[in-house]
């Protein structure tokens, strides 16, 4: 009786609850490409075959996904599920952008709270990149530059929680989402006093976590949130107006 191949697939089983773990906390993340099998396996002392059985369960879970020529990468199926639907529903129930954003509030207050208590020099240094990515951004006229950095430093404070499901919430809910934050930071750019106050809320954010002050970064959190959603409603009312003043002029 061979006992090679039990022993082989139980270390397979044992690298791909690895791979799976670094897909659940966000260090590997949708579109991401797995490094080399040779220098994956290295990284993981595990031979070539056990390492290509690992991936193999995990692109029969849907969790990765193998092109020909192209190398094997993370698919989206922690988030589609959840963002695909909601993305429509919200073009088609504008209302339930608030209902969003109020469960944002919740999340991300949580999160930053958790940041404050839990985060490591490395979940520091990287919110720390995040942020003067951040201010860069806000310092320039590139919008899309500016969304891209405003989600990216969510999700750093986000994954620095140690919380799996914030991680993955966080990040599903700023794709369904995305839309109508990149309207909202228009809108504000124009506005330059409520510009500098979404800085200035960042940096408070920033720096609470920094100084591990758990209830002071959950509540800048929430009044950021808090901030952005009566900005929202301001920025649908003046686009309400105009489109009312359209229709006058046709």
């Amino acid at each position: 009786m061979n006992s090679t191949r039990p022993a082989m697939a139980r270390i397979a089983d044992v690298v791909a609850s690895e791979l799976e773990q670094r897909i659940l906390e966000g260090s590997l993340k949708p579109g991401d490409k797995l490094p080399a099998e040779r220098n994956l396996a290295l990284e993981l002392n595990v031979s070539r075959p056990t390492l290509r059985e690992a991936i193999h369960k995990l692109v029969s879970k849907g969790l990765l996904h193998t092109r020909h020529g192209g190398g094997t990468v993370v698919t989206d199926r922690l988030q589609a599920p959840f963002t695909d639907p909601w993305k429509d529903m919200l073009r088609g129930h504008p209302l339930l952008q608030s209902d969003m954003l109020e469960f944002r509030h919740m999340l991300e207050g949580e999160a930053a709270k958790l940041a404050a208590e839990r985060a490591t020099d490395m979940d520091l240094a990287r919110i720390d990149a995040a942020y003067t990515a951040l201010e860069k951004a806000y310092a320039s006229n590139d919008m899309n530059a500016c969304v891209e950095r405003d989600v990216a430093f969510h999700q750093a404070i986000a994954d620095a929680s140690h919380n799996t499901l914030i991680g993955q919430l966080t990040a599903s809910l700023m794709q369904v989402i995305h839309g109508h934050v990149t309207d909202n930071l228009i809108h504000l750019h124009e506005l330059p006093k409520q510009w500098e106050q979404l800085r200035t809320q960042h940096k408070a954010i920033w720096e609470a976590v920094h100084r591990r002050e758990a209830e002071e970064a959950s509540q800048v959190a929430r009044d950021h949130i808090r901030f952005v959603r009566l900005s929202m409603e301001e920025s649908a009312k003046l686009e309400d107006r105009r489109n009312s003043a359209l229709r006058r002029l046709t």
